[in-house]
């Protein structure tokens, strides 16, 4: 249904990192002179996304980028992966179990500058999205505690020192590096993070549920499409639904009332058979390739019955760019020729309209889930999209490469 792929394959992680920050910075074209060779010009982008499934050696490869950027004291990328998450580390207090908190590694460039930036103002909005703990941070000791309130017959209390589970710690260590990247968004020359100009974010979602990992993409790609964000970002994930949402967010225009086009590389990374050889397929000028992931979840989700809003929305436009393909500006083309064909259209438009909250579950009804699961299974029927190629557990063949880079 569409042209093939781009497939290139890497001699290793660091060949894989300096392709990226090329797609990020840009090359000119040169031309070929006697004394130096030519070079064919890379369009610059804003954002570079990567699915790879666990192993391939994501966080591995994040750190190759950001290790491009070192030069003596300097460096250029704010990262996320499984080394930020290092950073903090509980004191559970074994022996009397009282006095909890997070110790942080103060001496990581990470921290550097937050005292009296008022970083707790910029966390709590986002981890509230979440949670209903509170924290206080003390920069001399390099410690968080955490505390909730509590209202029991009508009194309000504090509960210090609490523990919070693992996918609490999670999400808030998430929430400190997105308001740290709020801060290297809009820090001027002088400030605390001026130095950044890449930002490699690797996995944030390892342990969330479906709704949240669509909350967490969305908002992600909210903050990533502001117009003052002059950085350039890597996602690396190996979740479909977190990359078909990043996918989508990051499209069009910067927003409704800009002019700004969003310009971004989405890849595919495998690696053969456990060897120190990768394979990079370029999805991003194959319209249909990405949505593999997404008929993958949706599949998933109406076997399962988790169905969101997201989830309707995803549909439809899977729908539109099939229809697209077509020659044709409506997706009732998809199901050309069946006593159903306006009654579907019809549902997915309204299931669609805005009025429906993305993140909204509980007001989904058994009907509307039958009708999600028909219009699904009459479309994956018609069109035969090879399912398991990227969402699945078997990692696909690859067809004969060139040469390797």
């Amino acid at each position: 249904m569409s042209k093939a792929s781009t497939i290139t394959r890497f001699r290793s992680l660091e060949s894989l990192a300096r392709k990226f920050r090329k797609d990020l910075k840009g090359i000119q074209k040169r031309k070929k002179t006697l004394q130096r060779k030519g070079t064919t010009a890379v369009a610059e982008n804003d954002f570079v996304l990567v699915f790879a499934h666990n192993g391939v050696g994501k966080t591995r490869l994040s750190m190759e980028f950001k290790n491009l950027g070192k030069n003596e004291e300097k460096r250029d990328t704010l990262y996320f992966n499984a080394f930020t998450e290092d950073l903090f580390d509980w004191d559970n207090d074994l022996d009397e179990d009282k006095d909890r908190r997070i110790k942080f590694k103060a001496e990581s460039h990470f921290f550097d500058g937050l005292d009296g930036m008022g970083i707790e103002d910029q966390v709590r909005p986002l981890l509230h999205q979440y949670v209903d703990f509170d924290f206080r941070i003390n920069y001399a000791a390099a410690e968080i505690r955490f505390f909730r309130n509590v209202t029991t017959s009508g009194i309000r209390r504090r509960l210090e020192d609490i523990k919070i589970s693992r996918g609490e710690e999670n999400i808030f260590i998430w929430c400190f590096f997105l308001a740290i990247l709020q801060l290297a968004i809009e820090a001027d020359k002088g400030q605390p993070y001026d130095w950044v100009k890449y930002v490699y974010i690797d996995d944030p979602i390892s342990s969330l549920d479906e709704q949240n990992t669509i909350a967490v993409a969305a908002g992600l790609g909210s903050l990533l499409k502001r117009e003052d964000n002059k950085l350039k970002v890597v996602v690396s994930t190996h979740h479909g639904l977190f990359f078909n949402v990043m996918f989508n967010e990051l499209k069009g225009k910067r927003s409704p009332e800009s002019n700004v086009d969003i310009k971004k590389k989405a890849y595919i990374l495998h690696r053969l058979n456990e060897a120190q050889t990768y394979t990079l397929e370029d999805t991003s000028e194959s319209p249909f390739l990405h949505h593999v992931a997404a008929l993958e979840e949706l599949r998933a989700v109406a076997k399962s019955g988790k169905i969101s809003q997201y989830h309707f929305n995803s549909l439809r436009s899977i729908l539109e760019k099939t229809a697209i393909f077509f020659g044709r500006q409506h997706i009732s083309t998809c199901f050309e020729g069946l006593p159903k064909k306006a009654l579907y259209a019809r549902f997915l438009n309204v299931r669609s309209h805005a009025k429906y909250s993305v993140f909204e579950s509980e007001s989904i009804t058994a009907t509307d889930k039958k009708m999600f699961r028909e219009i699904l299974h009459v479309f994956l029927n018609r069109y035969a999209f090879r399912l398991t190629a990227v969402a699945g557990s078997q990692k696909p063949t690859v067809a004969p490469l060139p040469a390797t880079v």
